[in-house]
């Protein structure tokens, strides 16, 4: 064997490969594993320009990957005041009241739908406190958001709107917008009116982002949009990395053959550590902004439509994109919007299995589940999300779905049961990107899915590594420790199956390793 560049030794390695579970060494040469086993064989595998690393008492497992994100996007989505902290109207006056102008406009990310206490989100709840200011606040769930008066008139938005996808300006009875704005068409109009971060101040970002990501463990992300191509080129061209990237950028209503073509040339596009792999859809919105497509309405009459205002047109187009091999993900969070993506991927036949996932899956009903598994499309979901409920369904959330489909909130255990490839993700920034508090969310979900039991410990570390590749058609490559695949490794200082889920969210990040590059060490 050809001396290594790093070596990892006295470490409990977990390496989720059947043929050696196992090991306390692991040797990586150019990015890749060339050899597992125990720490009495690192003399010989050592060269004189090998680097060794201690890992006495660590627990080392494939690198942890989080399954949905949007590290790019999110620059701009996380800017100005981060409101997540408000818990109702009084805080919210507050927060804006005191709130930093950025070019005299209020930015802020984020606030919760529990935060307006049942109220409709209307400006006229904060106009009173911004003194006039433009201001532009997005709502936690990425869907929605709550402009005030000077910052419509700066967009130029007067009354309703027509778009080809799924979206919406709330206005009132006399055609008045509220200010809510609802899915991203509509959020779009403000958006480009309102104050950007420079590129300068979004590279510094972007690099303190994925640095921070991976001092919790992380080594990739699958990113669940088209991200900013040439700043991501600019920043590996210039530094390592820290966490591998997979875009997967989106395909809209009204796309035609010409955009079908180009997301299809868009594929394999990349450099070091990042790759377009992959196209992003979406069936519907979120439960909260009244755009998840339900079986039935939810309590105000609402969630009864797709976002594809033609869902035979988005069947059409992943049938395009399946046909040149593009693997594609469906952001799905109604049981209805559930069923029409399995329904569509069921009309691929035996061809597309294994190379589709939905995203989210918020609730579903039972007989739903065992289509994930005979027709081999994985489910990716987002344990987080689930703290933005309560046990008791006093939240916005729980209230429109009703007792029964609240019920079947985040179904990770019975997912699972069916034989589903489920893999996790936090769906920063919606949700916090700590991979550790993914892993812990999966085994004791909160608020609505607090009832059902939760994930293994065993199982929510596959849903970060092994599922997680397998979602991303990586399985021959990432996923487990053996020799030949990608020397991607995370070292925890507590046994990520074992430990408390509530011990994990604080379980000290001994060493990231990315591409064979150490890009965070911890303290021992």
């Amino acid at each position: 064997m050809t001396a290594p560049d790093l070596i990892l030794a006295g470490a409990e390695v977990r390496t989720l490969d059947p043929a050696r579970p196992y090991a306390t060494a692991v040797a990586v040469r150019d990015g890749v594993i060339t050899a597992v086993g125990d720490e009495s064989e690192v003399r010989d595998w050592r060269g004189p320009g090998t680097e060794v690393v201690p890992l006495a008492g660590a627990h080392l497992v494939p690198g942890l990957v989080d399954a949905h994100s949007h590290p790019v996007w999110g620059l701009d989505m996380a800017t100005g005041v981060d409101l997540s902290g408000v818990t109702d109207l009084a805080g919210l006056r507050s927060a804006l009241a005191a709130a930093e102008r950025i070019d005299g406009w209020v930015v802020g990310f984020g606030l919760d739908h529990n935060a307006f206490e049942g109220r409709a989100v209307d400006r006229a709840l904060v106009e009173d406190v911004l003194g006039g200011a433009p201001a532009f606040l997005r709502l936690y769930d990425g869907h929605s958001a709550l402009a005030s008066g000077a910052a419509l008139t700066a967009a130029g938005v007067t009354g309703p709107r027509t778009f080809v996808q799924r979206s919406e300006v709330v206005c009132d009875a006399g055609g008045r917008p509220t200010g809510h704005l609802v899915e991203h068409a509509a959020m779009d109009l403000v958006v480009r009116a309102a104050p950007r971060p420079s590129a300068a101040a979004r590279r510094e970002r972007l690099v303190e982002l994925l640095s921070a990501m991976a001092a919790t463990g992380l080594t990739g992300a699958h990113v669940m949009d088209a991200g900013d191509p040439e700043l991501v080129a600019s920043v590996a061209r210039e530094t390592v990395l820290p966490l591998r990237l997979r875009f997967a950028p989106w395909c809209m209503p009204g796309v035609d053959e010409a955009g079908l073509a180009e997301l299809v040339a868009r594929q394999g596009r990349g450099g070091r550590h990042w790759v377009v792999d992959g196209v992003k859809f979406f069936m519907d919105g979120t439960v909260e902004g009244g755009t998840a497509w339900l079986e039935h309405a939810d309590c105000h009459g609402q969630g009864t439509a797709a976002f594809w205002p033609d869902p035979d047109a988005y069947a059409a187009a992943v049938r395009r994109l399946h046909a040149a091999g593009v693997r594609t993900a469906t952001h799905a969070i109604g049981d209805a919007a559930v069923r029409h993506a399995l329904d569509v991927v069921a009309g691929l036949g035996p061809g597309g299995r294994g190379r589709h996932r939905i995203e989210h899956i918020e609730t579903a009903p039972d007989a739903l589940l065992p289509r994930f598994a005979e027709l081999d499309v994985a489910a990716s979901m987002q344990p987080p999300h689930t703290a933005y409920t309560r046990a008791d369904g006093t939240d916005e959330w729980s209230r429109r779905l009703g007792a029964g489909r609240a019920g079947r909130a985040w179904r990770l255990r019975d997912l699972r049961d069916a034989g589903a490839t489920v893999a996790l993700g936090s769906d920063w920034p919606i949700a916090p990107y700590d991979v550790r508090g993914v892993l812990a969310d999966a085994r004791a979900p909160r608020g609505a899915a607090s009832a059902r039991a939760g994930l293994t410990g065993l199982e929510a570390l596959e849903g970060c590594t092994t599922h997680a590749a397998r979602a991303a058609g990586e399985s021959g490559s990432a996923g487990r420790i053996a020799v030949g695949l990608r020397a991607d490794l995370t070292a925890l200082g507590l046994d990520p199956v074992a430990a408390p889920a509530d011990e994990l969210t604080e379980a000290p990040v001994r060493l990231t390793v990315t591409g064979g590059h150490v890009v965070h060490r911890g303290e021992h």
